[in-house]
């Protein structure tokens, strides 16, 4: 306990003194707001208590949930090396909606990451901290014609609350970006809340709201996001070959 208790106080001081400092902007600068729509839907199949699969679909909106943004199919693993400790690996095709500037039209993108993840529980509070490592570039354009591989490390903590009798615990989370191509640093980060409704036979479903804040640009951007998410997931039983 006294070591969860040590781990939550280091946590937690660590998001204080960073983020504000980073949230921080100095002189004269324009604020640049959207309204952004996520919604996704994902098979799990869970091999057994280590190892699971997945296949997501997701389609996102921008320009005040107006316009395709992007939308991808991504596959996923997950690796449970202990009880509290997982590995994850993703690949995202993606088809992203380039609307500005002289050339439009949809970008194909290729995105991987990979995923170091430690979990425990805390009495009623279940907390997860994932480590990530995430690179993407576009497909079928050159490095000479301006392609080159966007390499981020992501770092996100989130908690969810178990209310006895209540079905829709609470989930929060924050999560930092840190570029890492050309010295740009730290370039966003965004902060969740929401809840999920499980049910026994027909999968879950989740929704959320999440602010993200980006940091470097010269008007810095500040999205609102609202997500509605669907997981069915199939578990492989004991006798199956």
């Amino acid at each position: 306990m006294k070591e969860y208790i040590k781990h939550l106080i280091v946590t937690a001081a660590i998001l204080i003194s960073i983020v504000p400092s980073l949230l921080a902007q100095s002189g004269t600068y324009y604020t640049v707001r959207d309204l952004e729509v996520w919604t996704a839907a994902k098979v799990e199949y869970k091999l057994n208590k280590k190892l699971d699969f997945g296949f997501e679909e997701q389609l996102r909106l921008k320009d005040n949930a107006s316009t395709i943004d992007q939308y991808f199919s991504e596959i996923t693993v997950g690796y449970n090396l202990k009880k509290k400790i997982s590995l994850g690996l993703g690949l995202r095709y993606i088809k992203e909606n380039d609307n500005v500037g002289k050339i439009q039209g949809y970008e194909n993108h290729l995105r991987w990451n990979g995923d170091l993840s430690y979990k425990h529980k805390l009495e009623r509070f279940s907390l997860k901290y994932r480590l990530r490592y995430q690179s993407k570039n576009e497909l079928n354009v050159s490095e000479a014609q301006g392609d080159t591989l966007k390499n981020t490390i992501r770092l996100k903590v989130g908690s969810t609350y178990n209310i006895k009798g209540w079905k829709l615990d609470p989930k929060v989370s924050a999560e930092i970006f840190n570029v890492l191509d050309n010295n740009e640093g730290f370039s966003k980060v965004r902060f969740t809340i929401g809840t999920e409704y499980k049910t026994k036979n027909w999968g879950d479903v989740g929704a959320f709201y999440r602010m993200e804040k980006q940091l470097k640009e010269s008007y810095p951007k500040t999205t609102n996001i609202i997500g509605i998410q669907y997981q069915y997931t199939i578990k492989r039983k004991p006798n199956e070959k």
